[in-house]
């Protein structure tokens, strides 16, 4: 929901009208005029409107997005980094300049990869598509003449309306936000680092930088670093989420920077913040639970491992 929230909320300008929306837009911006209030407000409104599944428009393809955007990143992070310490000689932790290459070596590929996922997603986040007698019809409900299309009807509506192209649709600023997962793992590896080496002094002798951190600080440390990235980096969210959806006040953007300069021409700079607030509380709890979850599965994985790998060694000796 509050990733729902803040992508409505980045399609709202000061200038909505009638002539200027495309693809029936019109029906759900003309009711985002009322999200200026509290993301509470915000909430009820739409669940008045559209009910609880309101908020959960374009959950298919967001949980795929984020499945793979995930994968993506962390494979090629870790392979970057695993190469760039395999060539220097005592195997130390990244430097902050060694985190930052790591780090746009991995945010490059999963933006150009995962891209299309992300502009299906932002389509229907903020799109009433007009039933069409060539699509299948839901049961309407009271009062209601228009319907949303699912991710794979979604995705074919994009294709047959403008071409392969549109699933790359705002990939200009897409890549310039790759500095967002840049900056948070560059800001948790250094403050992961710095904390370890406040720890160590007190540790036992040999202990691992893991054993040294508890799932608390993995939690913690997520939440300040992406904290940092999210802020840094939301104007360019923005300017990205209005591409991805076809907004047509995005049409005149003739690259992100100019973008940028429109929005505060012609809304001030809090037009560069529409949808802060609920983008900001989504992305430090998701961070948050992602660094102190994935660190606990990976230790639970190799303990699995280590279980079957002792396993099979004690099968392979006895048929030996």
């Amino acid at each position: 929901p509050l990733v729902f929230l803040s992508t409505r909320a980045a399609m709202e300008t000061k200038k909505e009208n009638k002539a200027s929306l495309s693809l029936s837009t019109q029906p759900l911006l003309s009711k985002m005029h009322g999200y200026q209030g509290s993301t509470y407000q915000a909430v009820i409104d739409i669940i008045k409107r559209e009910g609880v599944l309101g908020l959960y428009s374009g959950l298919s393809s967001s949980l795929l997005g984020i499945a793979v955007t995930n994968g993506i990143y962390y494979y090629f992070y870790e392979r970057s980094k695993g190469i760039i310490v395999k060539s220097r000689p005592g195997g130390k932790g990244l430097s902050t300049v060694e985190s930052i290459i790591a780090g746009l070596i991995a945010g490059s590929a999963t933006t150009i990869i995962s891209n299309p996922i992300w502009v299906i997603q932002t389509s229907q986040a903020v799109r009433t598509m007009d039933s069409s007698p060539s699509l299948p019809q839901p049961t309407p409900g009271p009062g209601k003449d228009q319907r949303r299309l699912g991710m794979l009807e979604t995705a074919a509506h994009l294709l047959s309306t403008g071409g392969p192209a549109v699933f790359w649709r705002g990939i200009g600023p897409a890549l310039v936000l790759v500095a967002n997962p840049v900056l948070q793992y560059t800001v948790f590896e250094q403050l992961k680092n710095l904390l370890v080496r406040r720890r160590h002094a007190r540790a036992e002798k040999g202990a691992s930088a893991g054993s040294l951190l508890s799932d608390w600080d993995f939690f913690i440390l997520g939440a300040l670093s992406k904290l940092v990235a999210t802020s840094t980096t939301y104007p360019y969210i923005v300017v990205k989420s209005r591409l991805q959806a076809g907004h047509a006040h995005a049409e005149r953007y003739r690259s992100a920077i100019d973008g940028l300069r429109i929005i505060v021409r012609e809304e001030g700079i809090e037009g560069l913040y529409k949808g802060a607030g609920s983008k900001l509380l989504q992305s430090v709890l998701t961070a948050a639970i992602l660094f102190a979850g994935q660190r606990r599965f990976y230790e639970i994985t190799k303990q699995v491992r280590e279980s079957w790998r002792g396993d099979w060694d004690l099968v392979k000796s006895l048929l030996i």
